[in-house]
């Protein structure tokens, strides 16, 4: 499970403030989209028993280096399409060879 974190960060004049997210990529087959699964545990305020909960973002991927497994930040940008709302900055670790192959 992938950490999550959501954060501000101010982008340029002008650009306004934009979230940043990080997420495991879980999906590579569209061209120049990756699927990000980001996974978030919190308490619940009845019971106080942690609750995992995931979600899963299209991202845009310029050069398509992302790879299944790949941990990666997303920041907020401009829709790219109906879906995508999100863009790849950075990779933060790339996926082990052994993740690939299941």
């Amino acid at each position: 499970m992938a950490a999550t974190t959501t954060t501000t960060t101010a982008e340029g004049k002008g650009r306004g403030i934009r979230r940043v997210i990080t997420g495991t990529v879980t999906s590579t087959k569209m061209h120049k989209t990756v699927v990000v699964t980001v996974s978030r545990r919190f308490r619940d305020k009845k019971f106080h028993k942690f609750i995992s909960r995931r979600v899963r973002y299209k991202a845009h991927d310029e050069e398509n280096s992302c790879q299944v497994g790949d941990l990666v930040e997303l920041v907020e940008s401009r829709p790219y399409s109906k879906t995508k709302r999100w863009r790849v900055a950075r990779t933060l670790s790339k996926a082990r060879p052994e993740d690939q192959a299941s």
